[in-house]
């Protein structure tokens, strides 16, 4: 019976320049590897010995990256080692195999979404109705799933997060605010249903995760171990769950040692 890996990956296992949080002196600062280009830019990068981690990991265990970015902004990435055999995307309104989309499973998540909560449109008019152009740089549509906004953060008034929370809670919607980032993501749309699924397909025996932000929480709780960096959403509202490690590192350096943690926890299950 497999061990199932599934973790976030931005500001948990691939950091931005803006989010390395490379607090030591120059010289003791880790080697970096560059795992994303953008416009033939680098954009993220992991720690070498995380990488090397990584590629451990993938020869024990089933990974499979659970993010919220789209499936283009997913195949930017070139993690190392072979590519996963299934990745969640969109927060789970994707779900790859083999790098292919599931048909089947995005239908299923549609048919929940058209069930259990407003509509998509409803959450982009509120959005852009109450969206201050002072501080709003952009706003996007991913997936035809959910919404997000690209804002300037130390412009963002607090008590307008608040109130959009409140307004989309009552729809059945979920608010995430992760760096410049702020998503509107229906409430079903989920990680952990999609974990679930590859758990039940691959018929693993131990599920391990990781994740930073308000919408890994989930992800987090159906895991049966997880941890959550230093740094993040979860970190700074306190988040806690019995089952889950809450670590002490930031940044880079904090992808490194979930990954450690990952190989450790494997190891011990498949001796």
């Amino acid at each position: 019976m497999p061990v199932l890996v599934a973790s976030d990956l931005d500001r948990t296992l691939i950091y931005s320049s803006a989010a390395l949080a490379l607090t030591m002196p120059d010289a003791r600062a880790p080697r970096l590897l560059c795992v994303e280009v953008h416009e033939s830019k680098p954009l993220s990068y992991m720690t070498e010995t995380a990488a090397r981690l990584l590629t451990d990991l993938a020869d024990r265990a089933v990974f499979v990256p659970a993010t919220t970015r789209t499936r283009k902004q997913y195949q930017r990435v070139n993690l190392p080692g072979p590519q996963p055999g299934y990745a969640i995307c969109a927060n789970g309104g994707h779900l790859l195999v083999d790098g292919v989309t599931d048909r089947d499973w995005h239908a299923r998540v549609l048919a929940r979404l058209a069930e259990e909560c407003a509509p998509l449109a409803e959450v982009r008019d509120h959005l852009t109705r109450t969206a201050d152009p002072v501080w709003l740089r952009r706003q996007r549509i991913a997936e035809d799933l959910f919404a997000y906004l690209v804002v300037e953060r130390e412009l963002l008034p607090e008590g307008w997060v608040k109130e959009l929370t409140a307004w989309a809670d009552e729809r059945g919607w979920t608010v995430s605010l992760q760096g410049r980032k702020l998503y509107a993501v229906p409430g079903p749309l989920t990680k952990s249903a999609a974990l679930r699924e590859v758990a039940r397909r691959t018929g693993a025996g131990l599920t391990l995760a990781a994740g930073d932000s308000l919408l890994d929480a989930d992800l987090l709780l159906a895991a049966d171990q997880g941890w959550r960096p230093g740094h993040g959403e979860l970190a700074d509202t306190g988040w806690s769950a019995p089952k889950v490690s809450a670590l002490p590192e930031r940044g880079v350096l904090a992808g490194e040692r979930i990954l450690g943690e990952f190989l450790k926890a494997t190891r011990a299950a498949t001796p």
